[in-house]
């Protein structure tokens, strides 16, 4: 798979932030590992999916990538200056620190460096000047239940090492969102700062709730007298049961909003829930309904002649 993050979500350098999203909750739906067990690359494509997407969702980090300063997976990129540009330096290090002179080995000044990493000397330890580097992120997927994604919930994701890891799923979570856990990712090199975690939230579907940004949608069944004369129910909502009428009349496919009872998303407005009626008919009806409805069809047909002539 391509280190281009752009080419990755399958996008170019002039998508918009919503061409961004809307292409990592796709790709999250069609490479996560749970959803497609039978496909071996699932995972590898959701890991660069989820770093893609973590890195140009933020408007800062993705410009700073677009100019080459970072790299795709977030690094600082060397100033590109060599060893002849550092020759002629009062303190270069190369030649006062190491003895590496201006006919050195490039191959050796690099074998330094690797030796001074395996020695855990702090990764680019030019010379001994004890520079250190933050240990990389890591990256993890977590499902959550739908209610504990719009509510709120504590949980713990399990390590590969066998350690738990407490995480704390915000109200109003979102499909395919990362969480960001500071210095819990894998250690730092010469002492410097571990790497953060990274976990993608998979919200679950419900049977019931489907959601819309910060609304909820409820398709509640309606029994066909309650449809023609109105009637006073009880439906569900993320927070509980609340009341609702129905007016007189009401058709199927009409749309009742409860106000307040959506998502409530920090720094956001609380979202609405939206309640769309489903007429439901007796598969049998008594014959006395038959009866009715026989005798209201050949009225109102007659009605309905004189209307349209």
């Amino acid at each position: 798979m391509s280190t281009d993050p752009y080419k990755t979500l399958g996008l170019t350098k002039d998508a918009s932030a919503a061409d961004i999203k809307k292409a990592h909750r796709k790709l999250v739906r069609t490479s996560h590992p749970d959803l497609h067990p039978d496909d071996k690359g699932a995972e590898a494509r959701f890991k660069a999916v989820s770093a893609a997407y973590d890195l140009l969702k933020d408007p800062d980090t993705r410009a700073r990538f677009d100019a080459g300063e970072i790299d795709a997976q977030g690094a600082e990129r060397p100033q590109r200056q060599y060893y002849r540009d550092y020759a002629d330096a009062p303190d270069n290090v190369y030649q006062q620190r190491r003895g590496f002179g201006q006919d050195t080995d490039p191959g050796d000044i690099f074998a330094e460096i690797l030796r001074n990493r395996a020695a855990g000397a702090g990764g680019f330890d030019f010379g001994g000047t004890g520079r250190s580097a933050a240990g990389p992120d890591a990256r993890y997927r977590l499902e959550v239940p739908f209610l504990d994604a719009v509510r709120g919930a504590e949980t713990t994701i399990t390590l590969p090492g066998g350690a738990s890891l407490a995480v704390k799923i915000p109200r109003g979570t979102q499909d395919g969102q990362t969480l960001r856990l500071r210095g819990k990712g894998s250690p730092g090199f010469g002492g410097g700062p571990a790497g953060d975690a990274l976990i993608t939230v998979v919200v679950q579907d419900h049977p019931d709730f489907r959601r819309e940004g910060d609304d909820i949608l409820l398709t509640l069944p309606v029994s066909f007298d309650d449809a023609i004369l109105g009637a006073k129910v009880t439906v569900p909502t993320i927070d509980g049961p609340v009341g609702l009428t129905i007016p007189p009349g009401a058709s199927s496919g009409r749309v009742l909003r409860l106000r307040g009872r959506g998502v409530a998303g920090k720094g956001r407005p609380v979202g609405d829930q939206r309640v769309e009626l489903k007429i439901v008919v007796p598969k049998d009806p008594d014959p006395e309904l038959r009866d009715l409805l026989t005798a209201w069809r050949k009225t109102h047909a007659a009605s309905m002649k004189g209307t349209a002539a």
